[in-house]
């Protein structure tokens, strides 16, 4: 930890996270460290500015909230979940259009029948 930490400083990067899912070695389960003028600080609100994000311990994973809303990402199966459904309801909405311009065909159909222009 002390390694990384120090090479991290010395190479410049804007921040360093220790996640322990388990508490093993990092009791609170996630740290974070922001560069200063040479060295890193402790973060205490959790909040990424690297990132624009809020990292929360959730279970053994780590959540991502959006610093502007508070939303919370998806993590990729439930992305994955979310990108399926909306597959499915734009899948319905064609086949209701089609449907649709089927009837209105059908109708114009009749309206021909009867003598009457639909378009006119």
């Amino acid at each position: 930890m002390e390694f990384k930490k120090t090479l991290y400083e010395q190479l410049g990067v804007a921040e360093y996270w220790l996640f322990d899912p388990r508490g093993e070695w990092i009791p609170e389960q996630l740290r974070g460290y922001r560069l200063g003028e040479e060295v890193y600080g402790l973060i205490e609100d959790s909040y990424s500015v690297a990132l624009g994000l809020r990292l929360a311990v959730e279970e053994r994973l780590i959540g991502f909230y959006r610093g502007d809303t508070g939303e919370r990402l998806l993590l990729p199966e439930e992305l994955r979940v979310a990108w399926q459904q909306e597959r499915e309801r734009a899948e319905q909405e064609r086949e209701r259009a089609e449907q649709e311009r089927e009837r209105a065909e059908v109708l114009a159909a009749q309206l021909r029948a009867l003598g009457v222009e639909p378009d006119a």
